[in-house]
């Protein structure tokens, strides 16, 4: 891998969708890790900017060299949840969200996102047409021939059998999913200083859809 040409192409960054929205670089994250300072390093680890990539994987497609910035980025998040880091940004703390959502989701359904986890009051671009849904989901689902939680029935809300469960489950276990799920909440902990202020930032972006409503304990 060619990571030194980096420094010198940026393409990268010219194809990034993030980099549009954000201040935010992926030629200026891989150059960071090309310096092997630990203290740039380690403010990497702690910053928002690993967690503005949305790992569409233009910059590995586009670069001339076959570089991915996108998986550079992949295990500093990995790295930064393993040192507890990421509870010391805000787009970081996001991932006690993603945890309680798209990871759970995965070990108790298969699926990292359902329709009842897109209420309303979080969306409320969807319009009248998604919340006339939401509140009528089980019907208009019983009609349309896509029951909810009923096993092996077409569409989303089908419930996997639980042989297959467990043996999802077995594969997150073994390959450090669990882990890391585990090291989310655990970082929270940490960085918030009690289980109470963690379910206190839970409940905040449950009714404001945003977590930066949530006020930091003192330091």
């Amino acid at each position: 891998m060619f990571v030194g040409v980096t420094v010198l192409v940026g393409v990268c960054t010219a194809v990034c969708p993030a980099a549009e929205v954000y201040d935010y670089s992926p030629r200026e994250v891989m150059n960071t890790v090309q310096t092997e300072d630990d203290d740039l390093l380690e403010d990497l680890l702690k910053s928002d900017k690993i967690w503005y990539c949305g790992q569409c994987f233009s910059c590995k497609t586009r670069c001339p060299r076959g570089n991915s910035a996108a998986s550079v980025i992949l295990a500093l998040r990995r790295l930064s949840v393993k040192k507890g880091y990421f509870a010391e940004s805000e787009k970081g703390r996001q991932q006690l969200i993603a945890k309680r959502i798209f990871g759970q989701n995965m070990l108790d359904r298969g699926y990292t996102l359902l329709a009842k986890n897109i209420t309303p009051e979080h969306f409320p671009e969807l319009g009248e047409n998604w919340e006339y849904y939401y509140e009528h989901m089980a019907e208009m689902r019983e009609w349309w021939g896509v029951p909810m939680d009923l096993e092996n029935s077409p569409g989303s809300h089908r419930q996997i059998p639980e042989a297959d469960m467990q043996e999802l489950r077995a594969i997150y276990e073994k390959t450090g999913a669990i882990a890391l799920m585990d090291a989310v909440e655990q970082g929270m902990e940490k960085k918030l200083g009690s289980k109470a202020e963690v379910e206190k930032y839970w409940q905040t972006w449950l009714e404001t859809a945003d977590s930066r409503d949530y006020e930091m304990p003192n330091s």
